[in-house]
């Protein structure tokens, strides 16, 4: 069935409005219209089924008629720290760790990183980032929507972890003894925090500054990857740990 994501302000008591883009979404791709039915989220848990009653121009009203049980989501509650990266490559990084089962996610301006944003443009950037991660969240039937922050500096996503009680691991290719698996072994964490470096890797000030703050640098084994494969990955060896995959 048809899944769509339609955000909280936007439901009415017993109907979901549906607005803008997704409208033309729904009547000229999908080719429905009053009387079909279509699965709706909130991307906070609420998930509906629901029959399109009206279409007026760039508004349809949808009639919620069944809510629907599904249990998708991981238990353990993932933020990704992840250093921007050139080009559209946060593009994949935040499609891909969506559709993993990514909680949070958080673009860092780190010491090596090449790009820079700010202003609108920062701004711009996080709103799509956002609705990347939107539709991923509904293409891989989850439930909830990662929120997707705006970018912060490396201080501020220390103070950020800082907040939380929870496992910080940090990939680094200078790592030689203590590994992903030795670090996981036994633990069974209810949040986990992961910072994954640019192209060209943390500066070894930023290293230590994050082990001060209570990160474990960890080895990925003896190949360096990608920036943009480093988190999905690591996020991908952490889920399938704790019992979240396979």
């Amino acid at each position: 069935m048809t899944r769509l994501f339609v955000p909280p302000a936007q439901w009415q008591g017993k109907y979901a409005v549906v607005q803008g883009a997704d409208v033309k979404y729904l009547t000229r791709v999908l080719r429905l219209g009053p009387g079909d039915t279509v699965t709706i989220f909130d991307g906070e848990g609420r998930i509906w089924e629901a029959v399109i009653d009206t279409v007026r121009g760039a508004q349809a009203v949808l009639n919620l008629t069944r809510a629907l049980v599904q249990d998708v989501e991981p238990r353990v509650h993932v933020t990704l720290l992840q250093a921007v990266p050139k080009g559209d490559k946060m593009d994949l990084v935040v499609q891909k760790t969506t559709e993993l089962g990514v909680a949070r996610i958080v673009p860092v301006l780190t010491e090596r990183v090449v790009v820079r944003f700010e202003g609108h443009r920062a701004v711009a950037k996080q709103k799509r980032w956002q609705k990347i991660a939107q539709e991923a969240a509904r293409q891989s039937g989850r439930i909830t929507v990662p929120v997707v922050d705006g970018i912060c500096t490396f201080r501020e996503a220390l103070t950020l972890f800082a907040k939380e009680d929870s496992l910080g691991i940090m990939p680094w290719e200078g790592e030689e003894k203590l590994s992903l698996r030795a670090v996981l072994a036994g633990k069974e964490p209810a949040r986990v925090t992961l910072f994954v470096g640019p192209e060209g890797g943390f500066s070894r000030a930023e290293v230590e500054a994050a082990r001060d703050a209570g990160f474990y640098s960890v080895s990925l084994g003896r190949r360096i990857l990608r920036t943009e494969t480093a988190g999905v990955v690591v996020l991908a060896l952490v889920l399938y740990s704790l019992g979240e995959l396979a």
